[in-house]
């Protein structure tokens, strides 16, 4: 669905983008991650035309970005982290003006309010929205052309858990009808929960691409977590998984009925992204 061939990006003699290639199947779900600086935004820009690449291809459901932009744009839907809706006008108004753009029905309108819950209130002006309902608002307007595509820039940043979770699953079901998503987030939550593949950028280099699963085993530790005492005092400990010093250890505090608790460590998508970039995400 999205392919970008040997593509670089220069900002005043600054390489942002290192000849990237990366190829996005039809129907993923695809986190894209990588902290600040690190060339994910300018590659986003670059997909759906808003930057041109100083050098490379870049290929949207077989459209070439730079010469077939009008095709590009019908097929992509976009949602920026920012919000850039008319705030004077009413939730419906919005969608409305977007709809007629595209000459998208006013029961296609309706259909996507009701979809993200938002007919209860269409006739409230967008400027006393909270940060959760714009984001609803942002979605809507992105979808209501039903694109093929979706980007999605931070989609549940700062949000309450509610609408967090009503966004997510929204997420899930556009995947499930075959629209592929790309998701750029720093919620690590977020990117294992909804990925199938992940791809994470560190000086404009794709650093590691694979499901999310593969990349934990991969770069995560593998260590249990012990509580036991030791002269009457709680020791809390992290022992490597699968050595014959740590079995022989913990089958000793066993039989001498110390161990309090014990736990194998929960790998995740910040400690790959730690363990690969050198830093936490956020």
């Amino acid at each position: 669905m999205i392919e970008l061939k040997n593509v670089y990006k220069y900002y005043n003699n600054k390489k942002v983008v290192d000849d990237l290639s990366l190829t996005i199947e039809q129907g993923e779900l695809f986190g894209f991650l990588g902290p600040n600086g690190a060339g994910k935004t300018t590659t986003i820009r670059m997909m759906i035309g808003l930057l041109k690449p100083t050098q490379g291809e870049i290929w949207v459901n077989g459209h070439n970005v730079l010469t077939e932009k009008k095709k590009v744009h019908t097929d992509i839907g976009v949602v920026f982290e920012l919000p850039n809706l008319y705030v004077r006008s009413s939730i419906k108004k919005n969608l409305k003006l977007f709809g007629d753009l595209y000459g998208v029905s006013d029961s296609q309108v309706n259909k996507v309010m009701e979809d993200l819950q938002l007919s209860s209130q269409q006739d409230v002006k967008v400027g006393t929205l909270s940060k959760g309902w714009k984001q609803r608002v942002l979605i809507a307007r992105a979808m209501l052309h039903k694109p093929k595509i979706v980007v999605l820039d931070e989609p549940t940043s700062g949000l309450d858990p509610n609408t967090a979770a009503l966004i997510r699953n929204y997420i899930k079901e556009l995947n499930k009808q075959g629209t592929t998503v790309i998701l750029t987030t720093h919620d690590m939550h977020d990117a294992d929960e909804l990925s199938t593949r992940v791809g994470i950028m560190y000086n404009g280099k794709l650093a590691a691409i694979d499901k999310p699963e593969n990349l934990k085993s991969k770069y995560c530790k593998k260590e249990v977590y012990i509580e036991y005492m030791k002269e009457d005092k709680l020791v809390k400990e992290s022992l490597p998984m699968g050595t014959d010093e740590t079995e022989k250890k913990i089958a000793q505090l066993m039989s001498d009925d110390k161990i309090v608790s014990m736990k194998k460590g929960e790998n995740s998508l910040a400690e790959v992204f730690a363990t690969i970039t050198g830093r936490e995400l956020s």
